[in-house]
């Protein structure tokens, strides 16, 4: 689990997605990874997550970083991530004549 939030958090940090100004900045993100708990319903509530003004691309990789390490599966990921989606996009996928079979980019 450790490895897998050390991989998100370096790559937000390429990315400069994350920028910690401060040391406790990073420990206050270190304890909500794993201070107790069940990691795997923290994972699930974590999950809950919206497109809201990001651009696809911004929203997929942090729907994709937010997963790893889930116990989600299959249906319950697609599901979860048409629920993140911004309401006109998912629409105009819905509508699509040949739709998307991935977020692969």
């Amino acid at each position: 689990m450790a490895d897998i939030w050390k991989k998100n958090i370096m790559e937000d940090l390429e990315r400069v997605l994350l920028n910690y100004e401060a040391v406790g900045n990073f420990l206050v993100d270190l304890k909500k990874e794993f201070g107790g708990g069940n990691n795997g319903t923290i994972k699930i509530v974590q999950l809950k997550i919206e497109q809201k003004s990001k651009i696809m691309k911004e929203f997929v990789q942090e729907f994709r970083r937010t997963i790893r390490g889930s116990r989600y599966k299959r249906r319950p990921l697609i599901e979860e991530f048409k629920q993140g989606m911004n309401g006109t996009i998912r629409r105009k996928l819905i509508e699509a004549e040949r739709p998307p079979r991935s977020i692969k980019q």
